[in-house]
């Protein structure tokens, strides 16, 4: 008899009355309870971590409640605008914007190097690597407006004290996020070139910046953002820009004035982040 026919015939041959019917497959079990009883007990601590933190600090539904009439008279002092001091501000406005740009230029170019030696897949030796990421994390502690404070007292006042204080803030960031897409990318392109005999200035340029430099471009563009926002206060311990405008406004109550500025902040920044928005797409 042929191979084929014998399987054909093994096929036909009808199940054995022994076998007895299917088996229904066992349901699966359902989710372990301690591992529910966990998420209940996470759940549960941060609600209490989050009222208890809400009692210390006052923030209660009642002070909200209380806080909302003087919140309706003093955006009523506001409104309308004292449009007639818009030309009065246009030029420390504009020095707000030239504050942020070198600023957050200087601390890009500044953040490139240490990006490249805190991150542990070009800067494997941790000597050089977390001496670096001490030196960052003492630069990211500090806030600006304590920068600003320092640069004030160190060179006096003016738009130079707010620049430095931008220049480390941008710095801390910028490093901080680079480094750690540096760390995320693929690491096959760096092991062929270091396979193939590449140096490690010619893996940095043609296998590492490569894969870095959209996160770099987007995290410059973030930065720049946030600096005009924070340009915009560093006025009020002497740094420069409008927020010396806005505090001398504060201070003697022109909420009309003092919302103008407001105002005036705003459509910059919308400008900014819609530019931010298509350049980021171009290059991108």
């Amino acid at each position: 008899m042929k191979p084929d026919s014998t399987a054909r015939t093994l096929s036909s041959t009808p199940p054995s009355p022994q076998a007895g019917p299917p088996q229904p497959s066992k349901p699966t079990a359902g989710p372990a309870l301690p591992g529910r009883y966990k998420r209940y007990a996470t759940w549960l601590i941060f609600i209490v971590v989050l009222v208890a933190c809400s009692i210390h600090t006052d923030a209660t539904p009642y002070q909200l409640i209380v806080g909302l009439p003087e919140m309706g008279k003093l955006l009523g002092e506001m409104f309308p605008p004292d449009w007639s001091y818009l030309p009065t501000i246009w030029k420390p406005m504009l020095e707000t914007i030239q504050i942020a740009i070198v600023g957050t230029t200087l601390g890009a170019l500044l953040a490139i190097p240490v990006a490249l030696l805190c991150a542990y897949n070009v800067m494997p030796r941790k000597l050089i690597s977390l001496p670096m990421r001490t030196i960052l994390n003492l630069v990211r502690t500090v806030p600006d407006l304590l920068f600003a404070s320092i640069f004030v007292a160190v060179f006096g006042i003016g738009p130079f004290a707010g620049m430095l204080a931008l220049l480390f803030f941008s710095f801390g960031i910028i490093a901080k996020l680079t480094f750690e897409a540096i760390e995320a990318i693929d690491p096959g392109p760096l092991e062929a070139m270091t396979a193939v005999g590449a140096s490690r200035i010619q893996v940095i340029a043609f296998g590492v910046v490569p894969q870095a430099l959209p996160y770099f471009v987007s995290y410059l563009l973030y930065t720049f953002e946030v600096n005009v926002r924070a340009a915009s206060v560093l006025g009020l311990v002497g740094a420069g820009g409008i927020g010396l405008l806005l505090d001398r406004s504060l201070g003697l109550f022109r909420y009309d004035r003092a919302s103008i500025i407001i105002l005036l902040t705003l459509v910059i920044v919308l400008a900014i982040d819609y530019g931010s928005n298509l350049l980021r797409r171009k290059l991108l």
